[in-house]
């Protein structure tokens, strides 16, 4: 698939002629009408890659942050909530993960967490964009240790072929994407749930990125219905985040069989639980108890 030239995003960091700081202000078309900006200390990196505007800095009060297409996809001081829950909703609720597939994930955040998993086997990383996994080793050491797990297989390639490859191969695939816009596009429609679906073995779940219910239900409520007959249940959670748009975001749960993914099938041991600063089996269960309008507005009103 060929990708048109990245963007250029270096409007979006301006300075203050009041007191000169300096901002990082994301603003984009799937939250019109509001943005968020936050202080800059330090441009650390900013350089566009073969696919997109790749930006690190550190901020006054976030620490590290990742920026992709004028987008932020992680801050030093929350990025813990959405890692945690990708990644411990679909594997927990699964009763015995050995093969997981991560499409995207480049800054390594979601494999830290998979790697708390010891009965996990094989851990399959499929990330277009290698500048994002090298940025992220060199800035955001924090997330990218999860790329030190022994059990973690690289592929610099498309998901999307690797999984046409790989047939009813893996557990739990999980899909950690950027949002709609660019080459993340192909991530949010139906014939890629149906690569996903295919890849997965009897009993298997996926985990991808679900917007946001107070800004995205026209997104979000349309591949819910689509996907819905390909697999045998379709669920969706969300946790809350301060630096994503409106401070929250969601999470599209899928199982191929199985009995659904609301409840954990399995607890962390009490030495993980300790290291975990989200995820709990109570919080697992309460992220599928959705606000009534966004209940309606993706299920129906007959839920």
């Amino acid at each position: 698939m060929d990708f048109p030239p990245p963007k250029d995003y270096s409007y979006l960091i301006f300075e203050t002629k009041e007191d000169n700081t300096k901002w990082f202000h994301e603003r984009g078309p799937l939250w019109q009408g509001q943005a968020f900006s936050l202080q800059i200390k330090e441009v650390l990196y900013h350089k566009k890659s073969l696919f997109q505007d790749v930006l690190v800095f550190d901020s006054a009060h976030h620490g590290k942050v990742l920026v992709l297409d004028g987008v932020i996809q992680c801050t030093e001081r929350d990025e813990f909530s959405y890692q945690e829950m990708m990644a411990h909703i679909p594997l927990y609720a699964h009763p015995n993960p050995k093969k997981v597939l991560v499409i995207g994930g480049g800054d390594g955040g979601v494999l830290r967490e998979i790697a708390r998993h010891p009965d996990v086997e094989e851990i399959v990383i499929c990330e277009l964009d290698k500048d994002v996994i090298d940025v992220s080793k060199k800035y955001l050491p924090f997330m990218a240790r999860g790329f030190d797990d022994p059990r973690v297989k690289v592929n610099i390639m498309d998901g999307a072929k690797f999984m046409e490859e790989n047939q009813a191969s893996f557990d739990v695939i999980i899909t950690d994407s950027s949002d709609p816009v660019g080459p993340a596009c192909v991530l949010f429609e139906t014939p890629f749930y149906k690569a996903m679906h295919g890849s997965l073995r009897e009993g298997g779940i996926v985990c991808t990125q679900g917007e946001c219910v107070w800004l995205h239900v026209d997104l979000i409520q349309p591949l819910v219905k689509a996907i819905t007959p390909l697999f045998t249940s379709v669920e969706y959670a969300y946790c809350t985040i301060p630096s994503y748009p409106s401070g929250q975001i969601g999470f599209i749960i899928a199982s191929k069989g199985g009995a659904g993914c609301k409840v954990p099938t399995r607890t962390p041991e009490a030495s993980v639980q300790k290291e975990l600063r989200y995820y709990t089996p109570d919080i697992h269960k309460a992220s599928f108890v959705l606000p009534a309008f966004a209940e309606r507005a993706i299920f129906g009103n007959d839920r």
